[in-house]
């Protein structure tokens, strides 16, 4: 769950679930050894997978990312902001150091992250969760639906019953159906003219065929927003299991791209079809891949078009050749009647 979850999230920001409509979501990172000139602790946010504010433990200050949070939020908001990021700044120094205690750590590189956020889906509805995780792993969970935390491991258990004990989760509960939601309402009125477009996807596909496979991808490139499917489609049956997904991928320039590969028999290649749904597209488009021209017309058709030009050059040079031995001749002819 957690390399689904929150690595996914962290590198994407988003997971584009299906039936999400707009997402709020804050990750914070924590290590114990950063690297040369790199902060140990950042705070980020994103709302539908965009960047729009930040905090770190060099600058300390919680910044906007985006321009109409720069233009719509007082000085207030962030002098509130960064107390937030700095009181949660000091809980993660500490936590680094319990949990390396609990796993018996001396020393070494460790990371602690933590992700929380909200939805509101398609329908209206609203769904909210958070994690933890050590090292790249689950640590622990919240289920605001049952109100309880999951240990992943027995690391956790004590940080599972001293939140319960301590009536952690009633205050999660009201922050992710309450706060959360209408905090992202807020942040989607003031940046609805840019988290609102929609770019189009450019989709191409390929196939190369190695060993006897016919290997089939599907790019699509540039579309905005994130949320986006992409499958193969083969006699009108949405395959799924068979498909390898390289993740949505955000490009420089605040687009993203995505590809999706499947394996099939090389004389099967037109049964297959890629499907892309995404929310620029009127309706979901199909691609078919278009097996590649033979050479071998190319090849007959440069081989004609050779001889002709070498038949062409043949002429005029004869021409050539007879006029200048005409006109050779006549001088002879000319001198010796003198």
């Amino acid at each position: 769950m957690w390399l689904c979850g929150m690595l996914g999230l962290l590198l994407c920001a988003v997971c584009g679930a299906a039936g999400e409509l707009h997402s709020l979501r804050y990750f914070h990172t924590a290590m114990t050894d950063p690297g040369p000139g790199l902060p140990w602790f950042v705070d980020v946010g994103y709302v539908d997978g965009e960047i729009f504010v930040h905090y770190d433990s060099t600058a300390r200050r919680f910044v906007p990312r985006t321009e109409w949070m720069a233009a719509n939020m007082d000085q207030q908001y962030w002098d509130w902001q960064t107390e937030i990021a700095q009181s949660n700044e000091q809980k993660s120094r500490v936590s680094l150091v319990n949990v390396a205690r609990r796993y018996n750590q001396s020393g070494g590189s460790h990371t602690r992250q933590w992700m929380y956020g909200c939805d509101i889906l398609e329908d209206g509805t609203t769904r909210g969760y958070g994690q933890y995780g050590y090292d790249g792993r689950d640590f622990i969970a919240f289920d605001k639906d049952t109100m309880t935390f999951t240990a992943a491991v027995p690391e956790a258990v004590p940080t599972k019953r001293k939140w319960e004990e301590g009536g952690a989760a009633e205050r999660w509960k009201h922050y992710l159906e309450e706060t959360c939601v209408q905090w992202l309402r807020r942040y989607m009125e003031h940046g609805k003219a840019e988290l609102g477009r929609t770019e189009q996807p450019e989709v191409r596909v390929w196939g190369k065929e190695a060993d006897g496979i016919l290997t089939l991808s599907c790019r699509a490139h540039g579309f905005y927003p994130r949320p986006i499917a992409v499958s193969w489609v083969k006699d009108g049956a949405v395959l799924g299991q068979d498909t390898h997904s390289g993740g949505i991928v955000p490009n420089s320039d605040g687009t993203y791209h995505t590809w999706v590969t499947i394996e099939a028999l090389p004389g099967d290649g037109d049964k297959y079809q890629c499907r892309v749904e995404h929310a620029s597209l009127p309706q979901p488009g199909l691609y078919s891949w278009e097996r590649p021209q033979s050479n071998v017309v190319p090849i007959v058709v440069g081989v004609v078009v050779t001889i002709v030009a070498i038949a062409i050059m043949a002429g005029v040079g004869f021409i050539i050749y007879r006029r200048h031995a005409g006109m050779n001749e006549n001088v002879y002819n000319m001198a010796h009647r003198e």
